[in-house]
C-alpha cells in the first residue's frame, strides 16, 4: 500500500491506495494512523503522488469536482447494505446535498436512516465516496469524522462550481 499526504484548502488530506491505485482509505487528517480504523496501515509507503486518486483529487480542488467520480475505490466489506449504500453516495450529484433521508431512500430502504447514517459515519473513503453530501433533515450538517469546517467547505467549494 502506498499512501500519500498533501496540503488543501480544508486541511491535509491523506489518499491510502493499493498496489493497483484503488484508493483503500481516505481522510482530511495528516495522520496515516487516524486511518488504520479503516485500512491495516502498518505495511503503507508514504510517497509524494498516488497517481490517479492524487489527480483527481487535484482536479476536484481545482473546480472539476466531478474528477472523484471515477476513481475506484476499494473499501473494507461492510455487509450488503453498506456496500450498496457506498455506491449510492457516488451518485449524489456535486451542489445538490441529500438528508439522511433522502439518502435511505435512494438506498433502497426508507425506514433505515439510521443504517443510512451509519453507511456516512463508516465510509472510509472521504471524499472520493462523498459522504459530506448528506445532511441533516432540517439542512444543519450533521456530523462528519473530519469535522464540521471541513464538511461546510467542501460543500461550499462545490455550490460554488457544480
Amino acid at each position: 500500500m502506498l499512501y500519500s499526504v498533501s496540503a488543501t484548502p480544508a486541511g491535509p488530506l491523506t489518499i491510502v491506495v493499493d498496489g493497483d491505485g484503488a484508493v483503500l482509505a481516505s481522510g482530511f487528517t495528516a495522520s496515516l494512523e487516524e486511518l488504520s480504523l479503516f485500512v491495516e496501515v502498518g505495511a503503507s509507503r508514504q510517497v509524494g503522488d498516488v497517481g490517479d486518486a492524487q489527480k483527481a483529487a487535484r482536479s476536484y480542488l481545482d473546480g472539476d469536482v466531478h474528477a472523484i467520480d471515477d476513481v475506484v475505490v476499494r473499501q473494507r466489506p461492510g455487509g450488503e447494505f453498506l456496500t450498496h449504500a457506498w455506491d449510492v453516495l457516488r451518485t449524489v450529484p456535486a451542489g445538490a446535498p441529500v438528508t439522511y433521508s433522502e439518502f435511505a431512500v435512494l438506498s433502497g430502504r426508507p425506514p433505515a436512516i439510521r443504517a443510512a447514517a451509519q453507511a456516512c459515519a463508516r465510509n472510509a473513503a472521504a471524499l472520493f465516496v462523498p459522504c459530506h453530501r448528506v445532511l441533516r433533515t432540517d439542512g444543519t450538517l450533521g456530523g462528519f469524522r473530519w469535522g464540521l469546517p471541513v464538511k461546510r467547505w467542501l460543500l461550499d467549494h462545490e455550490a460554488s462550481v457544480a
